[in-house]
């Protein structure tokens, strides 16, 4: 009856060679793929750089030189240094107010552009009406941000001042009628004002 022993050892031999074969075919496939790409970068996910990394770690560097053909074994394990960092590392809220929703910002940059005579204070007024609590140097930062410079140096068109203010702008004329009466010719004045928004004389 053979030993227990020498069953276990032959096992263990037959296991070892089958997983270097299975390393040697992967690595010749890995080679194979990595010729097809004929010299253009391979893009990883992070998913994929964290599971390399994962594994990369446990092997070690002398194995990584020996197994490894996507990237060499200072990347993968670079990218496992990367990954105990990023545990480590805490992103905890900044101290301060915080930031300015962009619907909010969309606002002070469309009331802005469309009142050019419309200044910090009156936009910061504008928004709280509308429900907006805003400071004026946030108003300002958002404008400066955006390369809006103050209401005093922004540039208008006929266009776009008609627009701005054309619920409130009134147009005026007048005609002259030449009447025959018993004093004579005399002559009338027609004096008429249009609201420019209606239409109503």
């Amino acid at each position: 009856m053979v030993p227990f022993h020498l069953v276990l050892a032959a096992l263990f031999c037959w296991l070892e060679r089958e997983q270097r074969d299975v390393i040697e075919f992967l690595r010749d496939e890995n080679r194979v793929l990595k010729g097809q790409l004929r010299g253009r970068q391979m893009r990883l996910s992070d998913d994929e750089r964290r599971r390399l990394a994962a594994i990369g770690q446990r092997l070690g560097r002398r194995m990584l030189a020996q197994v490894a053909t996507i990237v060499t074994p200072d990347t993968i394990l670079r990218w496992h240094r990367e990954l105990i960092a990023r545990k480590w590392t805490y992103g905890g809220r900044r101290p301060g107010r915080p930031g300015v929703h962009a619907e909010i910002r969309r606002l002070v940059v469309r009331m802005a552009t469309e009142n050019p005579s419309w200044g910090y204070t009156r936009i910061q007024g504008a928004l709280r009406s509308l429900g907006h609590r805003v400071a004026r140097s946030t108003v300002a930062k958002i404008l400066k941000d955006r390369g809006i410079p103050p209401s005093r140096e922004r540039p208008m068109t006929w266009r776009t001042f008609l627009r701005a203010h054309w619920r409130a702008l009134f147009a005026t004329d007048f005609f002259t009628t030449e009447v025959w009466t018993t004093r004579g010719l005399v002559t009338y004045y027609t004096v008429f004002v249009i609201e420019l928004y209606s239409r109503r004389v």
